[in-house]
């Protein structure tokens, strides 16, 4: 998911794509714990979804109080 994207989001769209990526996150840890993962680049990638995620929404939650 690009930033791009994500800016176009609501904030609460943006809380429930963060819940939902968490989740996802959990589930690929569990099974790469029992060997059940090919694509073990998937975390990384799903852990700085969560990062941009989080980013940006922080940013729209400081946004209306900067103006």
């Amino acid at each position: 998911m690009t930033s791009k994207e994500i800016r176009d989001l609501s904030p609460d769209e943006i809380t429930t794509k963060i819940r939902e990526t968490r989740e996802s996150l959990l589930q690929l840890r569990l099974r790469k714990q029992t060997g059940q993962v090919e694509k073990t680049h998937e975390i990384r990638t799903l852990r700085k979804d969560i990062a941009r995620l989080e980013t940006i929404a922080n940013q729209k939650k400081s946004a209306p109080k900067a103006a």
